[in-house]
């Protein structure tokens, strides 16, 4: 089979699509690669879960049965889409099921087993009744890792699913979907799959090791990531089998969707801008200091805007802001939700300098885009992070990245002061304080003291592309592998 110039038929499974339901950068992976595919010609779907939350207006495609230990569940396929360009749209299936998904949130219940099995066995179940028979079932994270199991040990022995390939993406390793031993009779197989060679990790059932043991091609979200995961500092107790596997574990970095995130167009800005007009980035700054109280100030101002936990390293900025404040007179700007101690933590610190910080707990993506627009810097100093998508949408706003060099984060900004000729962003390595500090430093010597190298680093920003352009090429060429080795391994 000639795979060079085939057009690829796609099903894209994830737990969460956005604009539909979003926590994280999942979502926005998501919503915007099947778009870029479509765009380069493939017949790409999505297969999500209908939440309680999703209003869209759907029109029905199929219902079947689905057997979910000794009963079954009815699921219900509703089809909606998402507009791409001119004509086109991705087509997006939704998974009704009223017991499982018709709740508040999309995860944090205690049967997130069941509810996960169900989409993993629907998704396979479905696809003779909407007669679509994909090349490649590109899986997303831990809650599809039992479909790679399904699909390699079971449905593969009728005809309609052999030839389908798996490419089992890592968004991110650290959540892992570790369940007890029984979740298996939900899944309908024999108990030898829950094995060590298999499903079981450390006496639990583990849905990405499902996914890791039983998919043709895995892939995370950058090659640096790719590396670190092989080791037991960054594996998550997982290295053992990911070096397994070696041979088989492939990085890309994530883009983002150039028409959502446009500094030149989002009409949520005060200010619209680009290389050519990077003044307009001022007004964002002085406007947005006087809508939310801050000092009318040339001082930098750092954004971040991020989940608050500790992954995120979080208690390095808790650790210099006093210091910054008092002896740089810096402005911050927090946006997000996560972990208790870090919501009083920023609380504090907004208590104690109404002039220079402004913290705000909650997922607001119209507030982000105007912080992005607003702020001088951004920091992201995570104790690991596997792609990151704060630091390359920061760059689309022309929004300078001070970061820890791990994951996508070393991938995709060069440290300025190493490397004035290729340097955009300022990074380091060392997980302390005092590193972190130094770096911020370095950042804010440049932006006071140097502001046409500052100009410069902006326009660089504004003019860089991390568009999905690049990636998704690199997504074509992981898909004609996995052809290629389910083909050979047959």
């Amino acid at each position: 089979m000639d795979l060079s110039n085939k057009k690829l038929k796609v099903l894209f499974v994830s737990a969460e699509v956005d604009p539909f339901a979003k926590t994280g950068g999942l979502a926005d992976v998501a919503g915007s690669l099947p778009k870029e595919l479509t765009l380069l010609g493939q017949d790409v779907r999505v297969l999500m879960p209908r939440y309680k939350s999703i209003d869209t207006e759907l029109t029905y495609a199929a219902d079947f049965p689905v057997e979910m230990g000794e009963r079954k569940e009815t699921c219900i396929i509703k089809e909606g889409f998402m507009p791409v360009s001119g004509s086109k749209e991705v087509k997006v299936y939704f998974l009704e099921n009223y017991h499982y998904f018709y709740r508040d949130s999309i995860y944090c219940y205690s049967d997130d087993a069941q509810r996960f099995i169900l989409l993993c066995k629907a998704a396979l179940e479905m696809l003779p009744y909407i007669d679509f028979k994909p090349d490649i079932i590109h899986c997303n994270d831990w809650h599809t890792g039992p479909l790679c199991l399904l699909l390699k040990e079971k449905y593969v022995k009728q005809d309609f699913y052999k030839d389908i390939a798996t490419v089992y993406t890592i968004h991110n390793l650290e959540y892992q979907g570790n369940f007890s031993a029984d979740t298996c009779s939900f899944l309908n197989v024999d108990e030898e799959f829950f094995t060590y060679e298999k499903a079981e990790f450390y006496g639990m059932f583990s849905f990405m090791k499902c996914g890791l043991v039983h998919s043709d091609i895995i892939n995370t979200v950058s090659q640096q990531y790719a590396r670190e995961i092989l080791s037991t500092a960054y594996g998550e107790k997982m290295e053992g089998i990911l070096n397994q596997r070696k041979k088989d574990l492939f990085g890309i970095v994530n883009g983002i969707s150039y028409e959502e995130f446009n500094p030149e167009k989002n009409e949520e800005l005060y200010a619209v801008y680009n290389s050519e007009s990077v003044w307009n980035k001022k007004e964002n700054k002085r406007k947005f200091q006087e809508e939310f109280g801050l000092a009318k100030s040339d001082a930098p101002l750092l954004a971040v805007i991020t989940r608050l936990t500790q992954q995120k390293g979080l208690e390095l900025i808790l650790g210099c802001i006093d210091s910054l404040i008092k002896e740089k007179d810096i402005q911050l700007a927090v946006l997000g939700i996560g972990d208790e101690y870090y919501h009083n933590a920023f609380k504090n610190f907004e208590k104690n300098y109404p002039d220079n910080v402004a913290v705000f707990l909650e997922f607001n993506p119209i507030l982000a885009k105007k912080i992005y627009a607003s702020a001088d810097m951004f920091l992201m100093p995570s104790r690991f992070e596997p792609c990151g998508l704060g630091q390359i949408i920061s760059f689309r706003y022309g929004t300078i990245p001070v970061v820890r060099a791990t994951g996508g984060l070393a991938e995709t900004v060069i440290d300025y002061d190493r490397d004035s000729k290729n340097g955009n962003g300022f990074s380091f390595f060392d997980f302390n304080r005092r590193e972190f500090e130094d770096t911020l430093n370095r950042a804010i010597h440049v932006y006071n003291e140097k502001p046409k190298e500052w100009e410069a680093l902006v326009i660089k920003a504004l003019e860089s592309d991390f568009s999905w352009k690049k990636p998704c090429l690199k997504y074509l060429e992981l898909y004609k592998l996995a052809l290629e080795i389910k083909k050979h391994i047959q």
